[in-house]
């Protein structure tokens, strides 16, 4: 069936699986023939894999980009009576993420445009929370490279090493990004990933990887990830958690990864198509200088959002909204929402709206969804 006959799939796992089942089943068939289902030679496979892919000095697989988080912030000392600070605007993960350490999230708006951390505003909110809690002592920030395109890691490292604190970032949906040469994964002392299988590389389930620059911690998040104990797995010598991976998903990503930069390339062109169609039409993703977005999703800004969402259904193409509420008006974090100023935060999520993307997705198809959507405005 071609692009202009078949219904659009905002993601398509299917035509990725049809592609590289042969290898999948085959990798799948070795895990079962050598019967390590945890901890097998694929979890070393897959982190000398990223490892050398990122740049980075350590990579841990680990169970999921939240637990990539939590071990994260663990391995830093990270809990209670300190301040980590976070976007307003992204998915709860992240602070789901430091409030499972003790620790508290305090928010931060966005830029405009990027719905990235904003700088600016994290200078903002570091100064309030040293004149007005003592309470609390800031450790640590995590910004999060929303829609896939890597936050402005320069400025936030600045802040960072003059306030004395830790970058831990959430690059869940951004792996495949870069901030000029430098991949993600090696932009920040830490960075959790997550292989959700709708990521820009995904497994078949759960799964995640913790990427360090840092020399030396690999041993610490290893040991977290597996309860906390030492090499010989016997005595427990820090508090850890069950934050394994196994081996079944890493033989998938391994299938995955072999095609990755080919439907990272992809995923670029079909971004550059929707621009050229949309440029008189809507707002476009941001594309600041030097950061290249992992393309996680193609996210417009637009008026009457539910309208337009309603006439594109009708004429048959999905949407999805990432994200329709913002992190302090949540009842889980409402107390953690401070002066609950986020203008440009509330300003996106009424706003936001994703539309189909995946490498599978034809030039055919990019052109009626914008040919829909410029109908529906």
């Amino acid at each position: 069936m071609s692009g202009s006959e078949r219904p659009i799939a905002f993601f398509d796992l299917k035509s990725q699986a049809a592609r590289i089942r042969a290898d999948v089943e085959a990798r799948l068939k070795a895990v079962l023939d050598h019967g390590a289902y945890i901890n097998g030679p694929e979890i070393a496979e897959l982190e000398d894999a990223l490892l050398r892919r990122s740049g980075a000095r350590e990579v841990v697989a680990v169970s999921s980009g939240t637990d990539a988080l939590v071990i994260a912030l663990m391995a830093k000392g990270v809990g209670p009576g300190d301040a980590v600070f976070v976007p307003a605007f992204t998915y709860n993960a992240t602070a789901n993420a430091v409030l499972l350490t003790g620790a508290t999230p305090v928010f931060v708006d966005i830029e405009a445009g990027s719905f990235d951390m904003c700088p600016d505003d994290l200078k903002r909110r570091i100064a309030a929370l040293r004149a007005g809690r003592p309470d609390l002592r800031p450790r640590a920030i995590m910004p999060v490279d929303l829609y896939g395109l890597p936050a402005d890691y320069p400025a936030i490292e600045r802040i960072a090493r003059a306030q004395g604190l830790v970058v831990i970032a959430d690059a869940a949906q951004s792996f495949g990004g870069a901030v000029d040469d430098t991949q993600v994964g090696a932009l920040a002392s830490l960075t959790g990933t997550s292989f959700f299988p709708t990521k820009t590389l995904g497994g078949y389930g759960d799964g995640g990887a913790i990427f360090s620059t840092e020399p030396g911690l690999g041993e610490v998040l290893r040991s977290i990830r597996w309860h906390g104990t030492d090499e010989a797995r016997r005595e427990s010598i820090r508090v850890g958690m069950n934050g394994r991976l196994d081996s079944f998903q890493a033989a998938v990503l391994l299938a995955k990864l072999a095609i990755f930069s080919q439907e990272h390339a992809r995923r670029v062109a079909l971004a550059a198509r929707y621009d050229a169609n949309l440029s008189n039409s809507v707002e476009l993703p941001a594309r600041p200088a030097g950061r290249t977005s992992g393309w996680g999703l193609y996210t417009i800004e637009v008026e009457n959002r539910d309208g337009v969402r309603a006439r594109l259904s009708e004429a048959g193409v999905p949407t999805s909204v990432y994200y329709s509420q913002i992190l302090p008006e949540m009842r889980a974090f409402r107390a953690y929402a401070g002066d609950g100023d986020f203008p440009a935060a509330r300003h996106a999520s009424a706003r936001v709206l994703s539309l189909p993307f995946h490498p599978y997705l034809e030039d055919g198809e990019v052109d009626r969804v914008c040919e829909a959507l410029r109908a529906a405005l």
